[in-house]
């Protein structure tokens, strides 16, 4: 497997290394006959894979800053966080998370990742949503899958988590030997680089805090912030924000987004400001 998922340093990706993705699907080959080929789409914004893990009892500001570990796209290109390097520096005033690398996979190696992620990880057949029982105030785990004429998302709680008594213990262990080989991902590709985004999601709440620094911008207010409408969006007030409007900032090290900032507001009140970058295929 590991062999299969390394990426060549020459493989491409170039128009990939802003947050603004740029140039020409990946080069495909040509379908085998044997009906082994996964069709799956070749748009540059298109999810053709996608991990999320968060949740569990975790302090807010990391609810309000979740975003997948994980995306395959169907030009091939990966955008992925590597939880097993060095924590994220503290950026001075807030908590940063850790930022995202960019890679490309082949065709060829795009199928022998579906096909790994379909039969010995088990998306084929799974359903969920499962939960190996006996545990609390555990992160859940979220698979998504568009590929062979497959369309799925399945979440397991606490992905990993081996309860023998559980009646769907043996495809817990499958999927969680799938999480274990997409955490691993970074040990397996070559030639990944930064990957920096130009937009951002900017969350911000009220609170009382101590020592806010001065409102950064005269071009944003905080009735900006707004939640949007329907189940799926983010339940807190939003508002995408540029490069410029966070490099006012004035902070370093935050490529991956931090859990929160205090503000002082225009209007008297105070705020904390968390910032989550928006992926290619993210409308906010």
């Amino acid at each position: 497997m590991a062999l299969m998922l390394v990426v060549a340093a020459c493989g491409g990706g170039a128009g990939w290394a802003s947050g603004s993705p740029s140039g020409s699907p990946a080069p495909t080959s040509a379908p085998p006959t044997d009906g082994t080929f996964l069709e799956h789409a070749i748009g540059r914004t298109d999810v053709v894979f996608r991990f999320e893990e968060g949740g569990g009892f975790v302090p807010m500001g990391f609810f309000a800053t979740q975003a997948p570990q994980f995306t395959l796209y169907g030009d091939g290109t990966v955008l992925f966080r590597d939880p097993n390097a060095a924590p994220a520096p503290s950026a001075g005033k807030v908590f940063a998370l850790d930022p995202y690398l960019i890679g490309r996979l082949s065709e060829p190696q795009i199928q022998a990742f579906l096909q790994f992620a379909l039969e010995e990880g088990g998306l084929a057949v799974a359903r969920g949503p499962y939960s190996p029982g006996n545990v609390a105030d555990a992160p859940t785990a979220i698979f998504t899958i568009n590929a062979g004429g497959l369309t799925k998302t399945v979440s397991v709680e606490a992905l990993g988590f081996d309860n023998p008594d559980s009646p769907d213990a043996e495809i817990l262990r499958t999927m969680a030997t799938l999480g274990d080989r997409v955490r691993d991902f970074a040990s397996v590709i070559e030639g990944e680089t930064a990957w920096v985004p130009d937009r951002w999601r900017g969350i911000l709440t009220e609170g009382e805090f101590q020592l806010p620094q001065p409102w950064p911008w005269t071009d944003v207010n905080p009735a900006d912030f707004v939640q949007p409408v329907g189940p799926d969006a983010p339940q807190f007030p939003i508002l995408t924000l540029t490069a410029v409007q966070v490099a006012a900032l004035g902070l370093t090290g935050i490529e991956g987004g931090f859990v929160e900032l205090q503000l002082a507001g225009p209007d008297g009140r105070t705020y904390g400001l968390a910032l989550r970058p928006i992926l290619p295929d993210e409308a906010f």
